[in-house]
């Protein structure tokens, strides 16, 4: 089954002490690459949050942004940080006078609590900070199922998109081999006159006439290309029906399949067929855009 590098995931848990939101959202990536906002009280769990991501997502550019807010009694073992929370305050007040609007004061104040390292725990008891970690764990795996699921979906929709443009390539290929019978006697009558040129020249040269003879053989004949290309699209096909994802694969599948429509349209010279060779590139565009964003 395929799955896109485009996800998202939060996920929202409430305990006894703490409440806690988790937002994971990702973007296609040539490598796994992983950005995390977290508290600076759990700044010692980053790597165990990341090692969570690496093991389920696989690839690609992710951001996760964990906040946390005291609840119930918490709260009175709670402080604000409340520097912190003055540059947040101030930053995002000169954000909104810049984007042309006076911004509501409470509105503001409430929007900086909410961000990293707003408030410093740092006087609870171990037992108490264990606990909240579990449950800060629970709603990082939630979040990360969320857009494993969000990751599944959009694979499901690119491979639909896919098998669409490899039908209409193979389509546009059958159109090609009709083609190629209408251009066979053309080329056929051509061979011939040259072979008849040669054949009378007075200066006749065996060698020469072999060399010619294999020379326009193989510059006319897409036989053999026309196979392989079959051959790639059933392969990408199978590719796709496989149980693995494997965005690379298939955009290796895709450079051959480029390869072999680039032959047929140099080697066919023909009006017809060399549009049908442009149509097929259209087509084979899309796949490779489409196969960027595959794990």
């Amino acid at each position: 089954m395929l799955k896109s590098m485009t996800g998202y995931g939060v996920s929202n848990i409430e305990s006894e002490s703490i409440n806690v939101t988790v937002e994971i959202k990702t973007l296609n990536s040539k490598f796994l690459d992983i950005y995390c906002r977290i508290p600076r009280n759990y700044s010692e769990r980053e790597i165990e949050i990341r090692n969570m991501l690496t093991s389920a997502l696989e690839r690609g550019k992710v951001e996760l942004t964990l906040t946390i807010q005291p609840v119930g009694k918490a709260i009175a073992s709670t402080s604000v940080n409340r520097e912190l929370v003055k540059a947040y305050y101030t930053d995002l007040s000169s954000t909104a006078t810049q984007m042309g609007f006076a911004p509501d004061p409470t509105e503001l104040l409430r929007l900086a609590l909410q961000l990293p390292n707003a408030y410093n725990n740092e006087t609870a008891e171990e037992s108490d900070r264990e606990t909240d970690w579990t449950q800060v764990k629970v709603a990082v795996q939630e979040a990360i199922r969320k857009c494993s699921v969000f990751r599944e979906q959009e694979g499901k929709m690119t491979a639909d998109k896919l098998v669409d443009y490899i039908s209409t390539i193979q389509t546009l290929l059958d159109q090609v081999t009709e083609q190629d019978k209408l251009r066979i006697p053309a080329v056929r009558e051509r061979l011939a006159k040259q072979i008849r040129d040669i054949l009378t020249d007075e200066n006749f040269d065996p060698n020469r006439f072999e060399q010619e003879l294999i020379y326009y053989t193989e510059k006319y004949d897409i036989s053999e290309e026309k196979i392989r290309l079959a051959n790639h699209l059933s392969y990408f096909t199978e590719t796709l029906d496989s149980s693995e994802s494997n965005g690379k694969k298939l955009n290796f599948i895709a450079q051959e399949i480029g390869r072999e429509i680039n032959t047929i349209g140099s080697k066919a010279n023909d009006a017809s067929i060399q549009r049908l060779v442009v149509q097929m590139k259209d087509e084979l565009e899309k796949i490779k855009e489409q196969t960027m964003n595959i794990i």
